[in-house]
């Protein structure tokens, strides 16, 4: 019913139904208004928490000490093409910030390293290597620079540790620590982490403790040989969880257990480190989670320049997040005793410093990324498989896809002794290839692949053009053509490998 309304006059007036235009164009001003409410409590929100975040990037960028790069030497070895990379760690026994507390020593003293290990993560990002340097090894030091802007004369047949020790001061010298495992592995590091006490035993705290094992009951005078009783049990034998001083213990023990030695306490940092680094990916490896271990970590850790933010650091651990536990390895550069020193064992350690250059693992398989950053299940082709290719009735053209001179030279030398016809060697249109690639015209697919065995992941790509080249890359050795690519490491690196999901009592000690 029609309601009415009395109007001026003694007359009547309807009252007007609202249109559904108005009635919509309320509707819509209120979704309107709540939208604003909603997107504004939506944006405040977004501020608080970036603001958040930006406030803890502040706090460890301001946690963060760097060494400068003045110390690094000028004959480095070149950087490599590969997207890898060579992470230098050293545990130092520094004796300042509170670290003499821990067991440092005198706070006058002068910084030493107390352990020290090169993380190779390869170019797949699935698969990591960290080689342990003993502290006793006998190694050439070069040439280092020295508090006052001079240059230490370079030494041989000293104790790797002393480079650490070069200039005599409290906090170290890591410039030069980098510079001798440079010199020492052919390897250009790119990244060096120097972590004392106080940040181990923190990080230990903030991520709720690590399980370990002893072989053995532990006694206090284990721990400090100079006691005159044996003293209480610090460690019993078995399993257990340990954090702070505890844990700060458990990986500087030497004595008590196997032969005492350097080389038996490495191999329980090994287990300590894998069992950290199996906790950390079980938590989550999330920026939540990494954020208030880079906080307790960045407090007591020196880093190169190139580590020196927040950001940086964050991103470098974050892109371990898919190197599997068993393919994380761990294994102690090739050594042998000489007298109460450790000496390296050739041509072993050559081999291995070659592998991580090529980005092939202690067994011998690929982990350079490339063919889509699939792992082949196999080795590389061994020397005999090498030696059966022939290029009988396959033209090639040689092309230097690198600055290196002489190398289209090189390969063509190689080709023509696999019975290759080379029809030419000269530069190619640009030298900054990374990969080497062979090119072929339609309907020489099989000639092309010919050539390919000869070239270990080379990639492969159809032309429109007839013929077959090859365009050579930086992952091309001189000579790789003409020899086998080596498949495992000798056994003396591989045997005593471990796996960072390997049992935490197997392998303990040495002796």
């Amino acid at each position: 019913m029609t309601q009415t309304t009395e109007a001026p006059a003694g007359r009547t007036r309807r009252r007007a139904k609202p249109s559904r235009r108005r009635v919509a164009a309320g509707h819509g001003r209120r979704k309107r208004g709540w939208l604003r409410i909603a997107l504004t409590i939506g944006l405040s929100i977004l501020v608080l928490v970036t603001a958040g975040a930006g406030w803890l990037y502040l706090r460890l960028n301001g946690n963060i000490d760097t060494f400068g790069a003045d110390g690094f030497s000028k004959n480095r070895p070149a950087a490599e093409a590969s997207r890898g990379a060579n992470v230098l760690v050293i545990g130092t026994d520094a004796r300042t910030g509170g670290n003499s507390e821990l067991g440092g020593g005198d706070k006058s003293d002068i910084g030493r390293s107390d352990t020290a290990f090169l993380l190779h993560v390869y170019a797949d990002h699935q698969h990591a290597v960290g080689i342990s340097i003993p502290r006793d090894t006998l190694v050439p030091i070069p040439s280092c620079k020295l508090p006052d802007g001079s240059w230490s004369k370079a030494q041989t047949n000293v104790m790797f540790n002393s480079a650490y020790s070069t200039g005599g001061t409290a906090e170290g010298n890591p410039a030069c620590t980098q510079n001798t495992v440079e010199q020492l592995t052919g390897l250009r590091v790119d990244h060096t982490v120097v972590v004392d006490f106080k940040g181990f035993s923190k990080l230990t705290d903030v991520v709720g403790g690590v399980q370990v094992c002893l072989p053995n009951d532990v006694y206090q005078k284990d721990l400090n040989p100079n006691r005159t009783t044996q003293g209480k049990i610090v460690f019993e034998k078995g399993e257990q969880s340990v954090s702070g001083q505890k844990a700060l213990d458990y990986v500087r023990i030497r004595h008590g257990i196997g032969d005492g030695s350097d080389i038996g306490r490495i191999k329980r940092q090994q287990a300590f480190i894998s069992s950290l680094i199996t906790k950390i990916k079980k938590d989550g490896f999330t920026p939540t989670k990494l954020l208030p271990l880079a906080d307790a970590a960045t407090k007591s850790m020196t880093v190169d320049p190139g580590l020196g933010s927040a950001n940086e650091l964050l991103k470098f651990a974050m892109s371990l997040k898919s190197v599997d536990l068993h393919n994380t390895k761990f294994v102690t550069i090739p050594w042998r005793y000489e007298g109460n020193r450790v000496a390296i064992v050739q041509p072993d350690a050559d081999a291995l410093w070659a592998a991580l250059k090529d980005d092939r693992t202690l067994d011998g398989k690929d982990a350079s990324g490339k063919n889509g950053g699939k792992v082949p299940s196999s080795p590389s082709p061994s020397a005999s498989a090498t030696e059966e290719v022939t290029g009988d009735g396959v033209s090639v053209a040689v092309y230097n896809g690198t600055t290196t001179k002489g190398l289209a030279a090189e390969a063509a030398s190689s080709l023509t002794e696999h019975g290759f016809t080379v029809t030419g060697t000269t530069n190619a249109t640009t030298q900054d290839h990374s990969t080497t690639s062979v090119t072929y015209g339609p309907g020489q697919k099989a000639e092309a692949e010919t050539l390919a065995a000869l070239f270990p992941d080379a990639e492969l790509t159809a032309g429109s053009n007839s013929g077959v080249s090859v365009v050579l890359g930086s992952d091309y050795a001189p000579g790789q053509a003409a020899s086998a690519t080596p498949t495992a490491l000798p056994s003396s690196v591989a045997d005593g490998a471990r796996s960072a999901d390997e049992d935490i009592c197997s392998n303990l000690s040495y002796g």
